[in-house]
């Protein structure tokens, strides 16, 4: 059983100021790590600032910053000083994000994913020493950078994987993976990749949990959000690879433009498997499952849960004994 319990944050439905109050309560009801995401709500790093000084006991996360939306320098200043201010508590998660993310909201190409995030990773792991930095890399060049700030522990390096080539990478290169979107049961498919490189890599794995709710409801949310996430290229290409054949109807409507027809078509056991939902204890031991199977660090991710109150929403998915 994993040693680890995290939540996403900020929580839904709260302005980040007020989540104080919730935060500094989570080490005590449990909680080890807290995890930040950057799509289009919150920057990455600010939450866990904050959480930095809520709660000095949690471990930080990001989960993920993209590698292409800021500069290779200007990312190592953030995770510099993101682990100066939380020595030995901070892990960075960098990832590709998606074509959405980075070249419809960004304007930036989304050119050769795969070399973009190791580049990444060699550059972040010279400059996280303070060494001068000149070097033409595959998809970027450095000249003449050197970290101003150098943060005694330099943060672990967790990369954000899906399929074969990505997850050796985050074993590879990296300090583990961050993982998203799949059940506990992939979980047995995606760990090997990444331990081939050495048992001790950290495999992170973002967990969506709507507790509480009936299923009906939680089908329902459960459904856009399939709908919305796993028609993005790289989520579907990891769900083909996966070999989630039922979601091919979903696809197909998906591809002729039909809407309707293919949230209707995403099938009800699909949605168990990828949301977890049900009485909270459930979702406690579903999420116990991916620790079994071999996640390092489970980071529940409440979905569907705007009206809900944060407090009794992270009291309830707290660990417990």
């Amino acid at each position: 059983m994993t040693t680890r319990w995290g939540i996403t944050i900020p929580l839904e439905g709260v302005p980040l100021p007020d989540q104080r109050a919730v935060v500094e309560q989570m080490p005590d009801l449990g909680y080890t790590d807290v995890w930040s995401a950057e799509a289009a709500g919150t920057d990455a790093f600010t939450p866990l600032a904050l959480a930095s000084v809520w709660a000095p006991a949690l471990r930080l996360g990001t989960a993920i910053v993209p590698a292409y939306t800021r500069g290779p320098a200007t990312l190592a200043m953030s995770a510099a000083t993101m682990a100066a201010a939380a020595p030995g508590r901070f892990a960075l998660g960098i990832g590709t994000s998606s074509n959405v993310i980075v070249e419809r909201w960004n304007s930036i190409p989304f050119d050769e994913p795969y070399k973009k995030v190791r580049d990444t990773v060699r550059f972040l792991r010279t400059a996280f020493t303070g060494r001068k930095v000149t070097a033409d890399y595959d998809t970027f060049s450095v000249r003449g950078f050197t970290l101003g700030a150098v943060p005694e522990q330099a943060p672990p390096l967790l990369v954000a994987a899906l399929r074969p080539g990505m997850l050796r990478l985050a074993g590879r290169e990296g300090d583990g993976a961050v993982v998203n979107w799949l059940s506990a049961e992939d979980v047995r498919t995606v760990a090997p990749y990444v331990r081939g490189a050495g048992e001790d890599k950290e495999i992170v794995a973002r967990i969506f949990v709507a507790p509480d709710t009936d299923p009906d409801t939680a089908r329902g949310v459960g459904r856009r959000a399939v709908a919305a996430y796993l028609n993005v290229p790289v989520y579907r290409a990891f769900h083909e690879w996966l070999g989630r054949e039922e979601l091919n109807p979903m696809w197909s409507r998906w591809d002729e433009g039909d809407r309707k027809g293919a949230l209707a078509a995403i099938p009800d056991r699909v949605v168990d498997e990828l949301i977890v939902h049900g009485p909270a204890e459930y979702c406690r031991e579903r999420v116990r499952a991916y620790a079994d199977n071999g996640v390092t660090t489970p980071v529940l991710a409440p979905i569907g849960q705007e009206s809900a109150d944060p407090a009794a929403l992270v009291r309830a998915l707290a660990p417990g004994d």
